[in-house]
């Protein structure tokens, strides 16, 4: 079966997602994205040879674990997720899980998605998409800050957010807006960055086709 792009099921997603929510809303939020591409990627995020820090997480039962711990020694692919209010992510999870996750599996390269929700939001985001893979918390994103891709919604966005209902603090373990940008990395067995992508704008992700070219490397 041919692989769909995850830019393709975005796409169509959109159209639906902006006649439903009108043009004001829609409007604030292609804002925000435009905003974010225009600042890029901030100074100081993990790079290509960087050691991967370790860090204490959360499990979606809420057990504490080390991600040495989850890793085992072995090469790894990290996803880092907004989480399972974000319906981006929810796309590339479920697009993981179905295209990523059985050649990673067939080459014993371990897949785990990272967010600074609560551990039963976790455990939902695993449960609603099914994934086969560790959907870890990362507790006032010290991971994610370790890496330096922190960052959390503009202002305006915020308000969109709550005109749609929710809220990004209610969803985070710390109870803050702190957020990771959309980040995958590429992780050898002994625990070196091979690969690095940092989306800032939160509607683009890495496509399968590139993770599968950097394990390709390892």
């Amino acid at each position: 079966m041919a692989q769909t792009s995850i830019e393709s099921e975005v796409a169509r997603f959109n159209e639906g997602f902006e006649a439903q929510i009108g043009p004001d809303l829609a409007g604030t939020f292609a804002q925000e994205q435009a905003d974010l591409r225009s600042v890029g990627t901030p100074s100081g995020v993990v790079r290509a040879g960087d050691a991967l820090p370790d860090a204490a997480l959360l499990t979606a039962r809420g057990d504490a674990v080390r991600l040495s711990t989850v890793l085992g020694g072995g090469p790894a692919v990290l996803v880092f997720y907004r989480g399972a209010w974000c319906p981006y992510c929810n796309i590339t999870l479920r697009t993981y899980q179905r295209e990523l996750l059985p050649p990673l599996a067939g080459q014993g390269v371990a897949l785990v998605a990272v967010s600074p929700q609560h551990p039963e939001r976790s455990g939902a985001t695993a449960e609603g998409a099914e994934l086969g893979f560790d959907v870890l918390s990362d507790p006032s994103n010290t991971l994610a800050g370790a890496l330096g891709i922190v960052t959390e919604p503009s202002t305006e966005a915020r308000r969109a957010h709550t005109q749609l209902g929710f809220e990004v603090s209610d969803s985070n373990a710390d109870g803050t807006a702190a957020i990771p940008f959309p980040t995958v990395l590429v992780v050898d067995a002994g625990g070196t960055v091979r690969f690095v992508d940092v989306q800032t704008d939160y509607t683009r992700r890495t496509e399968v086709t590139a993770i599968l070219a950097a394990v390709a490397h390892l």
